[in-house]
């Protein structure tokens, strides 16, 4: 967290908060560790007076486009985040680290309460982001492609999917939902995936993503989640969960109860009747209605 979907939602409330065009003045950084390849002092340096001309997204990282050729990458990792305002508030709240003052009286304030983050300048963003694999979302990214991914690795699916490599953005609350709306257990083996299957199972990707989106992301927890969009709003996703941390509370689609299990050291939510091993649940399904017909 935050994975593919939140970080898209962050990307789109910062476009929208007027930092487009306009100017850095100043940055402050309260963490050192949090800025990677440089000294806090040439990082303050190098930012002041860029201006703001792109923020996108890439796999899981915000890409920040500065004028210069110059490209500020912010990775999240577990619980970063942002806020913008408009009136400077005084004095540095808990676990903030970075602080922006642009043009126009905005000031932009990077949260981090385990310190995970990192953001980098660059001018080389696409080398610096090469290790990525396909967006997901992309519409260059076919059917075809992800069919011969899969069949090109003998792995199990979600510690897979989880491989920013193999596939762009996806964290453990996705695919634990994809897997789940596919019907295939996590650990399957990739190759072993009947071609009705991988269909499923692209589809069911693309399709918790969008989902995610649409919902502004998912926000955990009680009190200060682990997720808020730079507007302070949290995300409506953990409301239409079908799997992920419901723990013996019966599947939306079966009725069985959500079992918990451990795959790649990882915490996975699975159904026991809906996502077999032996991967009978869909192409099953789908085989006796042929049989009927």
């Amino acid at each position: 967290m935050p994975e593919l979907p939140e970080v898209e939602t962050i990307v789109q409330d910062l476009a929208r908060s007027g930092m487009l065009g306009r100017r850095i003045r100043r940055s402050r950084v309260f963490w050192p560790r949090t800025i990677e390849g440089e000294t806090v002092r040439s990082f303050n340096r190098r930012l002041a007076g860029r201006r703001i001309e792109s923020i996108t997204r890439r796999g899981k990282y915000i890409v920040i486009g500065l004028s210069g050729g110059l490209s500020l990458l912010v990775h999240l990792r577990m619980t970063g985040g942002f806020s913008v305002s408009g009136s400077p508030q005084t004095g540095r709240a808990p676990h903030e680290h970075v602080v922006l003052d642009i043009d126009g009286g905005l000031r932009v304030r990077y949260r981090d309460t385990r310190k995970f983050g990192r953001w980098r300048l660059t001018d080389r963003p696409d080398l610096a982001l090469q290790h990525l694999g396909p967006e997901p979302l992309d519409r260059r990214f076919t059917l075809g492609m992800f069919r011969a991914a899969l069949r090109r690795r003998r792995a199990m699916l979600k510690p897979l999917l989880l491989n920013q490599s193999f596939l762009a953005g996806l964290g453990n609350i996705y695919v634990d939902e994809a897997l789940w709306k596919a019907e295939l257990h996590p650990r399957r083996a990739s190759d072993s995936l009947t071609p009705d299957e991988e269909q499923g199972l692209y589809r069911a990707i693309r399709g918790v993503l969008r989902k995610g989106i649409r919902c502004l992301g998912t926000s955990l927890g009680r009190g200060r989640p682990n997720f808020l969009r730079p507007t302070g709003a949290r995300g409506s996703h953990q409301e239409k969960l079908n799997v992920f941390r419901r723990t013996g509370k019966p599947c939306p689609r079966c009725g069985c109860a959500i079992e918990r299990i451990i795959v790649g050291q990882r915490s996975t939510h699975v159904c026991p009747a809906c996502q077999k091993p032996s991967g009978s649940g869909m192409a099953a399904r789908k085989g006796q209605e042929a049989q009927k017909r």
